[in-house]
């Protein structure tokens, strides 16, 4: 495999030649090296006024794109210090010590007189207590390192700063948009797309257009391994109460689902899952599509997480049956290395979106419509929106699909080293073989208590960011593995680290013992989304 492209902020290694005296982790070496000077002159003249700090950053503004430059090296040498400071991938300490730290360098947050040093303090304090998802020891959630070219993209869009509810705010970013959307929808097997801020309200979208299409008794249809997203869709959205699948060996039984189809009298949409959040399983999507079609049922696909093996060759077979839902929801956030948030609805039928349509005098009049302005309006559920879209499209065309593909394959084929290094200790215990890129285990022999208690340690110690997850009855730490720049003694380090803290125990007034026991979540979902 070639390089990976750099991620914003990283990568770095404890015993790296780039930082000697520890993880530093902000931009890579050149990064630093081209905004240094740049970083110096920001400090000094960002002591002197405040003048240079209200600036506007748009291209048109009087200073233009001149405002920007002194304050991107301030902001760098902030992300190098506050890293510098943290020392690892999560701040020390626990919630209190994280709090206090930060409320000491915020201070008063609306003084009668500006501090010219603000951007410095609060980014340096920020840096200083973040999880940093490009630490390699940072593997909690779907929450991954975003590339150095997608955030510089998005940097882009801050300072433009186009609004897309109305074509005369957004003429551009209108059809950037439109191309980008259709491309990824293409590559799903649909038709369209809309962008949303993540699998949250695609699948609330979806449901939304199941309920407009088919009507407001619609019975929701999940597995018990759907995201807690789904059924609080159908909450909100007013449903009748969503109706729960077994899914016994942790992906949708479609035996059960034939079975819970039959006995139901009206509409129902059926959510299948292509990437669980808890282990990152991936429903037999061809035999649900095979049950929804004999019963008439609406198909969602929650692709989120596993939508991104779309982009590998190796992977994408994995995903046979996604073309035949109706909807689909896509996480370009998480297998597609984004920042916040960059997440699509894909429809197989672009005539379901015609529910949001939605008529607004000061942004679709229908005579605008008519001379033919293009109607933003109904493209989403929100009405201001950033173009999100800039920093993927920049993304798809920098990469393209074989690099985004080597990508995927990265952080899959390190999800088997690592089950493989578990495999191998008699002193841990896998849960099963990884499907994507998330690694279930635990000590050999631990209480759920015990494993709860010592994922609370490593975070209150600020050595390692661990998830948890529930499966066959028990807990187990969840290793997500999203950093393609991440190495195998870097995964060993983090096997050493759990059966370190495991062998200390818990102390009598110590972290381990520290919380409530652990307690079963029936439906999974604890990632942002």
């Amino acid at each position: 495999m070639s390089t990976p492209p750099p991620l914003a902020s990283g990568p770095w290694h404890p015993d790296g030649p780039e930082h000697p005296d520890g993880p530093e982790g902000t931009a890579d070496s050149a990064s630093h090296a081209s905004h240094a000077s740049q970083a110096s002159h920001a400090s000094q003249a960002g002591t002197a006024s405040t003048a240079g700090t209200a600036g506007l950053a748009g291209s048109a503004s009087p200073a233009g794109t001149d405002a920007l430059r002194p304050l991107l090296g301030t902001v760098l040498d902030a992300l190098r210090t506050g890293t510098r400071a943290r020392r690892g991938p999560f701040p020390a300490g626990g919630p209190d010590a994280v709090a206090a730290r930060l409320r000491a360098a915020a201070g008063d947050l609306l003084p009668d007189d500006g501090d010219p040093r603000a951007l410095h303090t609060l980014v340096t304090a920020l840096a200083e207590g973040a999880a940093d998802p490009a630490h390699p020891l940072c593997a909690a959630h779907l929450h991954g390192p975003p590339l150095a070219v997608a955030t510089a993209a998005d940097l882009a869009a801050s300072a433009l700063n186009p609004s897309l509810d109305s074509w005369d705010q957004a003429p551009a970013a209108a059809e950037l948009e439109a191309l980008v959307t259709r491309t990824l929808a293409r590559a799903a097997g649909a038709a369209d797309a809309v962008v949303t801020t993540g699998a949250t309200e695609s699948n609330q979208l979806a449901l939304l257009l199941a309920r407009e299409l088919l009507g407001p008794g619609v019975r929701l249809v999940h597995g018990t391994n759907a995201h807690h997203s789904l059924p609080r869709a159908a909450w909100l959205l007013g449903l009748p109460r969503p109706v729960t699948v077994p899914a016994p060996a942790g992906t949708l039984d479609p035996d059960a689902l034939d079975t819970a189809l039959a006995g139901l009298t009206g509409p129902a949409l059926v959510a299948a899952t292509a990437g669980t959040t808890d282990a990152g399983l991936i429903d037999p999507l061809p035999e649900i599509a095979d049950r929804c079609a004999a019963h008439g049922a609406r198909l969602h696909i929650d692709a989120a997480y596993g939508g991104g093996l779309l982009f590998s060759d190796r992977h994408r077979a994995r995903l046979t049956g996604l073309d035949r839902a109706h909807t689909v929801a896509l996480d370009l956030h998480k297998l597609g290395w984004q920042p916040l948030a960059a997440g699509l609805l894909a429809v197989h039928d672009p005539a379901d979106l015609a529910p949001l349509h939605q008529r607004a005098d000061y942004l679709n009049p229908d005579d605008d419509t008519e001379a033919g302005l293009p109607d933003l309006l109904g493209r989403s559920l929100r009405t201001s929106r950033r173009p999100d879209v800039l920093k993927i499209a920049v993304t798809l065309k920098t990469l393209g699909r074989r690099g985004l593909g080597d990508l995927v394959d990265r952080v899959c084929a390190h999800a088997r080293h690592l089950a493989a290094l578990v495999d191998a200790r008699p002193d841990l215990e896998l849960y099963a073989p990884p499907t994507i890129s998330t690694v279930l285990f635990r000590p050999a022999g631990a209480t759920d208590d015990t494993v709860a208690a010592l994922r609370r340690t490593l975070l209150t110690d600020g050595r390692a960011v661990l998830g948890r997850a529930r499966a066959d009855g028990r807990l187990w730490l969840k290793a997500t593995l999203l950093n393609p720049h991440t190495r195998p003694a870097d995964l060993a380090a983090l096997l050493a680290l759990v059966t370190e803290a495991a062998a200390a125990g818990p102390a009598a007034d110590g972290p381990l013992a520290a919380g409530p026991p652990a307690t079963q979540n029936p439906v999974e979902g604890h990632t942002p989304r």
